[in-house]
């Protein structure tokens, strides 16, 4: 019996299988695709964009070297301020009008604040890590049936059966485990088909590039030749089972552009649409779900990947230490109740967005509300930080207004950062007080003391292996009121 099946080897199936393999847990990763590779998955169709919270999740585990090689990229520059704001609806945001210091407790960074890379340099940095770990992966097994029992759960594939302790659906937006499970999935139709193209054109210069909204949907033009993005707003009547031709992909396009572009030849395409949908919870006794397993929604914004890791990472810690025997199984009811709002937050996000394009008059008038908004310092601080995971902050039940929020990229006097303690999965102490107060304290978790650069006048903080802050002390602190809270995350006295 393993300690846990994850199905599913993409990025969150794989990054968990990295945290529960790096808590000490045996994990099985079971995946119907017979190969890891395919077009979809490496440039420039399978190119991603990484936010901040993704990157420092990387960095924390050691893994950001080799992905920023992997990714070819070379150098990248420490974050003084963000270089780049993606954006809302098509209308890309200006970097240049983000106000850093409206962000809550920011701090300059010695990581980007966003990167692209691709889905198959991610997976196969994350296949690698996993391999460290003992973690197995079977590929070109497809699952059809998951039956729970008191103390396990079995995962059968075909006349193979499968037994662990937990059972975790990573399976893309057509999950079979969220079926199989009974897990409900509710939501909102469509309001568009859209299309990802590789595509021959005769007459590329009739199409301008980036992103373009028009009276009829928005089409994307990208660097590489011939890729496009297109919405067409027809409430998702396109028939997905059926591959569409060159004729439709080019009467999509003209309709959309307003041009008469031409297209001669057709590489790859896809389909997608905005239909937004989640499960009601992310647990069902000994089966939890992460990344489009427990949500669906448009890819406006780039949202999905992101919030697939981040469910990864809050799980993983959770469910390695229950494994462990050092915490019990109520701590994992704390990941849908941090989890699910957060995927309730992107499904509405993207819903906005979609409502914004509309082609129509009620549309247009929404983009130009939008456009005067995103002018300005607060507008665009305020997706940003939306959109980075700089605004987020959990509900911990405490008013202290870090506690639930990602860490800030503290810097001790003697160089060390945050970061660079974390890669052993392990909750760490920072103690920023003078008699170093908390060291025999911090027991089992990783202790640091010493001045940071920027401490913002607090005395320690304690932060969860997911980075989150799950304590903080001002200069005046108590030891008490750290070991509460030492207790309720990490089941120490």
């Amino acid at each position: 019996m393993h300690d846990a099946v994850i199905v599913g080897a993409g990025p969150v199936g794989l990054f968990l299988a990295c945290e529960l393999g790096l808590a000490g847990s045996s994990v099985l990763v079971l995946e119907r695709e017979p190969e890891p590779g395919s077009p979809w998955r490496t440039a420039p169709l399978g190119l991603r964009g990484l936010s901040a919270t993704s990157i420092e999740a990387f960095h924390r585990r050691g893994m950001l070297p080799p992905l920023l090689a992997a990714s070819d990229i070379h150098d990248p520059p420490s974050e003084e301020r963000p270089r780049s704001a993606g954006h809302f609806a098509g209308m890309v945001l200006d970097p240049a009008k983000i106000a850093v210091d409206a962000l809550p407790y920011w701090l300059p960074s010695s990581l980007p604040g966003g990167m692209m890379t691709n889905l198959d340099a991610i997976e196969a940095v994350l296949s690698e890590q996993a391999a460290k770990f003992g973690v197995e992966i079977r590929r070109g097994v497809e699952v059809s049936g998951v039956e729970q029992h008191e103390d396990g759960v079995l995962v059968r594939a075909g006349e193979q059966e499968y037994a662990a302790r937990w059972a975790i659906g990573c399976d893309g937006g057509r999950s079979v485990v969220r079926g199989l499970a009974g897990f409900e999935f509710v939501g909102t139709e469509p309001q568009f088909t859209g299309y990802t193209m590789l595509v021959d054109v005769a007459d590329p210069e009739k199409l301008s590039p980036g992103f373009n909204l028009t009276p009829n949907g928005m089409y994307v033009q990208m660097p590489a030749p011939g890729h496009f993005g297109v919405l067409d707003f027809d409430h998702g009547a396109f028939d997905r089972t059926q591959q569409p031709s060159l004729e439709h992909l080019q009467t999509v396009l003209r309709r959309v552009s307003g041009t008469d572009v031409t297209l001669t030849g057709v590489r790859l395409v896809s389909t997608f649409t905005d239909r937004a949908m989640q499960t009601t919870t992310y647990r069902r006794g000994r089966v939890l779900l992460a990344g489009d397993a427990a949500h669906i929604h448009s890819p406006l914004g780039g949202q999905g990947l992101n919030t697939g890791i981040s469910d990864a990472v809050n799980l993983g810690w959770k469910l390695g230490a229950v494994i462990r025997g050092e915490a019990p199984d109520a701590l994992l009811d704390s990941y849908p109740r941090e989890r699910h709002p957060i995927g309730a937050w992107v499904l509405e996000w993207t819903r906005a967005q979609a409502a914004a394009m509309r082609p129509d008059a009620h549309g247009q008038a929404v983009q130009g509300v939008l456009r005067d908004l995103l002018s300005t310092r607060d507008g665009t601080t305020y997706v940003y930080g939306k959109m980075s995971g700089a605004s987020l902050r959990y509900d911990l039940g405490d008013e202290h207004p870090l506690i639930g929020r990602y860490t800030p990229d503290f810097q001790l006097a003697n160089g060390i950062r945050l970061g660079d303690l974390m890669q052993d999965g392990r909750g760490v102490v920072l103690d920023f007080s003078a008699d170093e107060r908390l060291r025999e304290a911090a027991g089992r978790l990783r202790y640091a003391a010493g001045p940071a650069k920027e401490d913002f006048r607090l005395g320690a903080v304690l932060v969860r292996p997911d980075g989150i802050v799950a304590w903080a002390g001002d200069r005046d602190f108590t030891q008490e009121s750290f070991t509460q809270a030492k207790t309720q995350w990490f089941g120490e006295n």
